[in-house]
């Protein structure tokens, strides 16, 4: 080994446990690496400290990754380090290379066959040949299906036992499943494509198979980087071993308590076993958190704390290296939107405040909570990007939803109450109220569906959310065509093209990544975790996904739930893995700044009586600030003013006086008497509609003007 100015820059600022990965000894090297704590700059050091020492050849090594974008931070950094020639890339990309190259050989001088970009147009015709009707979206689960076949080597007469074995929810009963992948497999042979596993496993073939392929692959390859290791699946582990062919000079990055895709045939097995596939391995452990603070990292450990199971083997227990930071914001909501409007005004705060939006996360279990998000955001007037997925009104089931609402409003009639012509009419394109059906992208469609139904219950129930000239002018119930209207008028505004904006993600989708915000929402039991956990192994990877959550937060950290779905909707309890949230846990004020009409509905978290300091759940206590047992400090005089005012304004637009303000606000007004516009829609009840209406004339009663000054003529 040859030791120079080059090699010892690559260890510079190194610390020791990373040092120890960089320069351990070549053979077999396990490296658990938590989040935040450098594990790329361990992996390219090593690489770069072996080719700049001479102990290797750096076209001699192969790093594999997951993403494509993975692959390409590290060529980044290796060029950086003055290394070049390491072959980085995916395993598919490292697999399709060589097939391609060696095609000729392996088929006898015939062309590679063509690869399938997609399997849903050949599973769609297999399962008509099993004599099942699909659409797009059953064809993708059923394609999902065979995709966690192919990868866990498991082949179509084995499926039954093999998805029995392993708990599979399948999208159809398995034999069905089964017959499916059959088919599948004979119109690929039969069309002369493959796809991406037939990648994977040709590449193995072709080594296991030819001895001349495997001396040259393992001649070219020598030496092994594998990241994201507690992800790979028993194929590519086959296709790992086929390139090492008994050689152990392999270095594996991972960690087991990021374990989230178990779904899709990924497993940590591989890695929790290292060290015995692999006797004499050296094993470091990466603890120093870089990426958050203290703060963070404590939260983040406390939650990996309780794991069981085979991953809480090799937990580790992160220490922060960061100055310390704000603690983690713990909110309740009395429902989902206002927790919605609340993040989007806090949104709105760190951006006015100088965070970029691009440094700002919203990550929620699943797709179909994004869109009380878009809506929040867009009224807050804060750009946003859907990470990972289309925005919530450009899915293809909810365009056909919105198509299907619009035509029936002349078949339903207008009497009939919202959420009931909602769910009448999405019967139109297939959605039904029941258990939603097996299957990741079926379910993912009956959520999003179920979410438009929500939003009928809560447009229907809160006034504030109906059409100005409805809502003010006009008692009646709001109808399927005004609901229709009020969907149409969000996507148009949700559509508007952003090139910068906070990040909207699954917790899946977020894994990886990092901002210097990050907002966890829904964290109430039966979203997270999913009811469709049901067994210890499920529970904990939601655990897990929690976790992989809170670590993606560099500084500043929010946490939060609502009590119920929608407005006096059926109460839940928060999730089980964040005992801290429990009702009359810490939660922190918004933070000041112009009275938009997100920051409003941030008012109804759960607040404290103002005389007796209680945790206040009602919704006529949490409006009052106070227990209805604490005494009234009540302004007898204002509150007459105000219901002088309230008449005057109610006769001028013909409505009834509680369509101005309900009796309990008016009381609420009497008893807080705010002076400011932040203080008034702290009120509950007073959104951004009636603050505009209302808000400079209650603010001036509150401040001594008589009513007449308000209404000189009675009019309004």
């Amino acid at each position: 080994m040859v030791v120079n100015s080059a090699s010892e820059r690559v260890l510079t600022g190194l610390d020791p446990e990373q040092r120890s990965a960089v320069t351990a000894s070549a053979g077999p090297v396990c490296v658990l690496a938590g989040a935040g704590t450098g594990k790329t700059r361990a992996v390219t050091s090593r690489i770069a400290h072996r080719a700049l020492t001479g102990e290797i050849s750096a076209r001699h090594v192969l790093a594999v990754t997951f993403t494509a974008r993975a692959a390409a931070e590290l060529r980044h950094r290796l060029a950086a380090l003055g290394v070049a020639g390491v072959q980085a890339r995916t395993f598919h990309a490292a697999a399709l290379r060589q097939v391609r190259y060696f095609a000729p050989r392996l088929l006898g001088g015939r062309a590679m066959p063509e690869l399938l970009d997609s399997k849903v147009r050949l599973v769609t015709l297999a399962a008509a040949r099993a004599g099942l009707r699909t659409d797009r979206t059953a064809a993708r689960d059923l394609a999902g299906e065979i995709e966690w076949a192919k990868s866990s080597l498991v082949e179509p007469g084995e499926y039954v036992v093999a998805a029995a074995k392993a708990l599979r929810e399948t999208p159809h009963e398995p034999a069905k499943v089964a017959e499916v992948f059959a088919a599948y497999e004979k119109l690929k042979r039969s069309g002369g494509v493959i796809d991406f596993e037939d990648v994977l496993r040709a590449a193995v073939w072709g080594i296991e198979e030819h001895p001349d392929v495997a001396e040259q692959v393992r001649n070219q390859y020598r030496h092994l980087v594998v990241d994201e290791y507690q992800d790979v699946n028993p194929l590519q582990q086959r296709l790992l071993d086929a390139w090492l062919g008994g050689r152990d000079d392999v270095t594996v990055v991972g960690d087991a308590s990021q374990t989230i895709y178990s779904f899709t045939g990924a497993t940590s097995s591989y890695l929790v076993d290292f060290p015995r596939r692999h006797r004499g391995a050296t094993v470091v452990r990466l603890v120093r958190d870089y990426r958050s603070t203290p703060q963070v990292v404590g939260l983040a450990n406390a939650v990996i704390s309780q794991a069981r199971g085979t991953e809480a083997r090799l937990r580790l227990e992160l220490v922060g290296q960061r100055p310390p930071g704000p603690e983690p914001e713990r909110r309740i909501f009395t429902d989902e939107p206002a927790e919605a409007a609340a993040v989007a005004a806090r949104c709105r705060a760190l951006v006015d405040a100088g965070t970029p939006a691009r440094e700002i996360a919203v990550l929620f279990r699943t797709n179909a909570q994004s869109e009380a998000y878009e809506k929040a955001l867009a009224e807050a007037g804060v750009p946003y990007l859907v990470q990972g997925a289309e925005r919530f009104f450009e899915r293809t089931e909810v365009r056909q939803a919105m198509v299907a609402l619009r035509a029936a409003t002349r078949s339903i009639p207008g009497e009939t109450p919202l959420p009931v012509a909602v769910v009448e009419a999405l019967a139109a394109v297939g959605w039904a109220p029941d258990a939603p059906p097996p299957g990741g992208a079926a379910r993912e469609r009956w959520e999003a569906l179920a979410a438009l139904v929500q939003l009928a219950e809560e447009y229907a129930a809160t006034p504030d959310l109906m059409p100005l000239g409805v809502a003010a002018t006009v008692e009646r119930p709001v109808t399927l065509a005004d609901f229709a209207d009020e969907l149409a008028r969000r996507a148009a505004q949700q559509h508007v093209p952003t090139v910068e904006g906070v990040t909207l993600a699954s917790l899946h989708s977020a894994k990886g990544l990092e901002w210097d915000a990050v907002f966890l929402v829904g964290l109430a039991e039966g979203t997270l975790p999913t009811t469709y956990a049901r067994t210890t192994e499920q529970v904990e990877e939601e655990r897990r996904l929690l976790y992989v959550g809170i670590t993606r937060a560099r500084q500043w950290l929010w946490l939060s739930y609502a009590s119920a779905r929608s407005p006096g909707g059926r109460a839940r309890r928060p999730c089980r893995f964040l005992p801290q949230l429990a009702p009359g846990g810490t939660e922190r004020a918004t933070s000041g700044g112009p009275a938009r009409g997100a920051q409003r509905r941030a008012a109804t978290r759960i607040v404290s009586c103002r005389i007796c300091g209680t945790t206040l759940f009602a919704g006529p206590d949490r409006k009052l600030g106070r227990c209805a047992t604490c005494p009234s400090d009540i302004d007898d005089e204002l509150h007459e003013r105000l219901s002088e005012w309230r008449s005057r304004v109610a006769g001028a637009q013909r409505v009834p006086a509680y369509v101005v303000f309900t009796d309990a606000t008016l009381v609420a007004l009497a008893e807080r008497r705010p002076t400011r516009p932040e203080e008034l829609v702290a009120i509950a009840g007073i959104g951004p509609r009636k603050l505009g209406l209302y808000g400079e004339a209650v603010l001036a009663l509150v401040g001594g003007a008589a009513v007449d000054e308000i209404c000189p003529q009675k009019t309004f």
